[in-house]
């Protein structure tokens, strides 16, 4: 675990940033989720995605990163997270992942969030519910004198109330200059462990929960990961700022649910 010295507590000024770019994250999953729907291809909303993101006089953020080759993480069905934008179409009763990264002003901004693709199974689509409301609940924690399990416990308990598993291997981050910075945030976890959250700290929950089994594997591309079992996944994430009461959240859902209207998980 993490010492508290090496996680890096934001200023006023940098929450500020972070925010700017938690916002154009948020309005570009927002854009792309005009034009989601059957027989769209992904490498689509991709480029929708970049066009949009540098039209608000940032850079994405993912883009390079490591080697990826691609503005968004585009991850359908089994797919839990970190899938390529290709050729692939996007069939009636889908979902998909759209997580999205950028750059501004020398801070970042990530968020995620998982669309239904036309009629969608009701167990499949409770399970995009029941993980977005997984991530409100460990929203609600992030405060000072709260712990890192706390938020893990939160999602944690919730989801597998209905029987759903947590992806282990993968969790959310510390986030800043850096797009990945310290802490860990993952989604599981005990009450009471942890390092201690501190005003200033800023960081991304990311559920990843699946339908069946919380084994994954890395496919051959070197970064799509999947369920073990081939059973559907779903992935929503927010940036918070840690406040002494009440979580700050830096990104939102509020103009992807403008778009979807009645449409909305």
């Amino acid at each position: 675990m993490f010492s508290k010295q090496q996680v890096l507590e934001k200023s006023a000024e940098e929450i500020e940033l972070l925010r700017e770019n938690g916002t154009i994250v948020s309005k570009t999953i927002a854009e792309v989720a005009k034009y989601i729907q059957p027989g769209v291809k992904t490498i689509t909303l991709d480029k929708i995605a970049e066009d949009f993101i540098r039209s608000e006089g940032a850079v994405p953020g993912f883009k390079g990163y490591r080697g990826f080759p691609a503005t968004l993480c585009i991850s359908t069905n089994e797919e839990v997270v970190h899938g390529f934008p290709g050729e692939r179409v996007l069939k009636n009763g889908d979902i998909v992942s759209i997580d999205c990264g950028c750059q501004k002003n020398g801070y970042n901004g990530d968020s995620a969030y998982t669309f239904p693709v036309g009629e969608v199974d009701t167990e499949v689509l409770n399970l995009l519910k029941r993980t977005k409301e997984s991530l409100f609940l460990a929203i609600d924690l992030a405060v000072s004198g709260k712990r890192v399990g706390d938020i893990g416990a939160a999602v944690q308990n919730y989801v597998e109330s209905f029987g759903y598993s947590v992806v282990r291997e993968l969790v959310g981050h510390g986030i800043g200059k850096e797009l990945h910075e310290k802490p860990d945030i993952p989604n599981y976890g005990k009450r009471g462990s942890g390092i201690k959250l501190t005003s200033g700290m800023t960081f991304c929950i990311e559920p990843m929960i699946n339908l069946g089994t919380k084994s994954v594997v890395q496919s051959h591309d070197g970064w799509t990961i999947r369920t073990a079992d081939r059973k559907p996944s779903a992935h929503f994430e927010l940036t918070v700022a840690v406040n002494k009461d009440k979580a700050d959240v830096l990104s939102t859902f509020r103009y992807i649910e403008e778009v979807l209207g009645p449409r909305s998980i």
